[in-house]
C-alpha cells in the first residue's frame, strides 16, 4: 500500500523535504522463498532466498507541479534481502542499488539524471515472462550484458505519440566506476505500442575504460574484454495479448572483440482466476574466436495464487542444461557449480507481498 511520507512527521529530517512536494509515497515489495537446487556432481542445496518473482525493495518516489506544464520528481529504490536483513549492495558498496534519479517533465519528455535501467535492459526484462527474477529468470543463463548505469543522462520520449516510445542514455565512466563496470554507455530504445500488441528495438555501445574487463561474469573461464575496447548490444523483442494468455520473446546478441552471444527466449503467461501461469524456454550461445564456444538452454515454470492484490503465493521450477564444458548453476547452488557441462535443477516455493 502506498503511503505518503507527511504521515512519518515524526521522522524530523524528512517532514520539511515532504511538505515542499505535491506528492511523495513509500512503497516497496516483500519476496521470500524457499529454494532447492541440485547440480550435477554436487551435494543438494537448500536454501532460503529472495526476489522468486518480483524484486525485494523499498522505494521513494515524488512530483511536484512547477506550473506551467512542468514537473519535477525524484525516485530512489533500494533492493535488500528479507531472509537476511542485509541492505542495498554491500559489494559494490551501493545502498541506492536499483535506481537512484531525478527528472524534469514537460510535453516533450522526460530528462533523468542519475543511476537507471540501461534501455537495452528493458528489451529483455519485460518480454521475460518471469520478469528476470528468480530460477526461471533469463539472466540465469546470461553470460555478459548490461542492467544499470551509474552517472547516466537520460530522455524519454513524451506519452502522447500515437503508442510510439523511446529513450536515449549516455553515461560516464568517470574514472572507470560506472554501474558494475568499468565503462561508459551509450544507447536507446525505440518501440510502438497499440493495443495488445508491444514491439521494441534497443542498440548500445559500451566502452571498456579501465583494465579487468567485466566483473563478476558468472562463467570461471571466459575471456576477459580488453581495456578501451567496445561491446555492442542490440536486441528486439515484443509481445501480443489474446486475453486468455501473452506470448513473448526476444532475441540479444552481444559483439565482443572476444568473440559473440547470442540469446534468446520464447515464453507466454496464462491468468485464470485468481492464478497465473508462466512458462518460458531460453538460450544463450558464446561464440568465442579463441578456446571452446558454448551453449546455455533453461526450461522454467511458474505458478502463482494471488491471495489478494498485493499477496501472492508461487512456486517455480526451473531445468538448466549446459552444453561442452560450461558449469553456469542456478541461483541458490550453495554447493558448488555443476561439473563441466553438467546440469542444474530446482525449484522454489515462496510468499511476494507488496506494501
Amino acid at each position: 500500500m502506498k503511503k505518503s511520507l507527511l504521515a512519518l512527521a515524526v521522522l524530523g529530517a524528512y517532514a520539511g523535504v515532504a511538505s515542499a512536494q505535491s506528492s511523495v509515497q513509500l512503497f516497496g515489495t516483500l519476496d521470500v522463498n524457499g529454494r532447492y537446487v541440485k547440480n550435477d556432481g554436487r551435494e543438494k542445496a537448500y536454501t532460503q532466498s529472495t526476489d522468486g518473482i518480483n524484486s525485494s525493495e523499498i522505494r521513494f518516489q515524488g512530483i511536484e507541479d512547477l506550473g506551467g506544464g512542468l514537473k519535477a520528481g525524484f525516485n530512489l529504490r533500494s533492493g535488500f534481502s528479507p531472509d537476511t536483513g542485509v541492505a542495498g549492495d554491500a559489494a559494490r558498496a551501493k545502498f541506492w542499488n536499483r535506481r537512484a534519479t531525478v527528472s524534469l517533465y514537460s510535453n516533450f519528455g522526460e530528462l533523468r539524471l542519475g543511476r537507471d535501467y540501461v534501455p537495452t535492459f528493458w528489451t529483455q526484462a519485460l518480454n521475460d515472462p518471469f520478469g528476470y527474477n528468480g530460477i526461471g529468470s533469463v539472466g540465469n543463463v546470461a553470460r555478459y550484458g548490461q542492467v544499470r548505469a551509474d552517472n547516466a543522462f537520460g530522455y524519454f520520449l513524451p506519452s502522447n505519440l500515437g503508442g510510439f516510445y523511446g529513450q536515449l542514455m549516455y553515461s560516464a565512466s568517470e574514472a572507470g566506476t560506472n554501474q558494475d563496470r568499468p565503462a561508459r554507455y551509450v544507447g536507446g530504445q525505440f518501440g510502438f505500442r497499440a493495443g495488445p500488441f508491444d514491439i521494441a528495438g534497443a542498440y548500445a555501445e559500451t566502452e571498456l575504460t579501465a583494465a579487468g574487463g567485466i566483473p563478476g561474469s558468472i562463467i570461471t573461464g571466459l575471456p576477459t574484454i580488453p581495456i578501451n575496447t567496445k561491446i555492442k548490444t542490440g536486441n528486439i523483442g515484443g509481445s501480443f495479448d489474446f486475453g486468455f494468455g501473452k506470448i513473448m520473446g526476444f532475441y540479444d546478441e552481444e559483439k565482443l572483440q572476444v568473440g559473440k552471444e547470442k540469446r534468446y527466449e520464447l515464453g507466454a503467461t496464462f491468468p485464470f482466476g485468481q492464478s497465473e501461469v508462466r512458462v518460458g524456454y531460453m538460450e544463450d550461445k558464446m561464440d568465442v574466436n579463441v578456446g571452446a564456444d558454448s551453449k546455455v538452454t533453461q526450461w522454467a515454470a511458474t505458478y502463482q495464487y494471488n491471495l489478494s492484490k498485493r499477496t501472492a503465493m508461487y512456486g517455480t521450477a526451473s531445468f538448466l542444461q549446459n552444453k561442452d564444458s560450461t558449469s553456469v548453476a542456478l541461483p541458490g547452488s550453495t554447493t558448488g557449480a555443476p561439473t563441466s557441462g553438467g546440469d542444474s535443477k530446482g525449484f522454489e516455493l515462496g510468499i511476494r507481498h507488496f506494501f
